[in-house]
């Protein structure tokens, strides 16, 4: 059986590396598409939206529920992305946990 202090120290040094994988996710851009690419989304890890850029061809003045269903689209799947890497990162600790 570990002793306490064995504990707390590997709990710290998780924490550690926890928050430096978590620094790195947020440092990441992740960059989600509508179909054909025509809109694109692009988050920080963190979840901050960086920007959001349309292709001429999908501006359509009479037309704009197209450009709305491409624009969720895109954030969708920038969001999806974080998630799936968040997860990957983040869930590695799990089986690294002392107890």
């Amino acid at each position: 059986m570990m002793n306490m202090n064995n504990i707390m120290k590997q709990a710290q040094k998780l924490q550690k590396q926890m928050e430096k994988s978590q620094k790195e996710l947020a440092a990441t851009h992740f960059t989600g598409q509508s179909a054909q690419g025509l809109v694109t989304a692009t988050f920080s890890g963190d979840k901050q939206l960086q920007s959001i850029d349309f292709k001429p061809e999908v501006v359509d003045p009479e037309d704009l529920e197209t450009l709305q269903d491409m624009t969720l689209q895109a954030v969708n799947d920038a969001l999806q992305q974080i998630n799936q890497a968040t997860e990957k990162s983040m869930g590695a600790f799990a089986g690294k946990l002392p107890f």
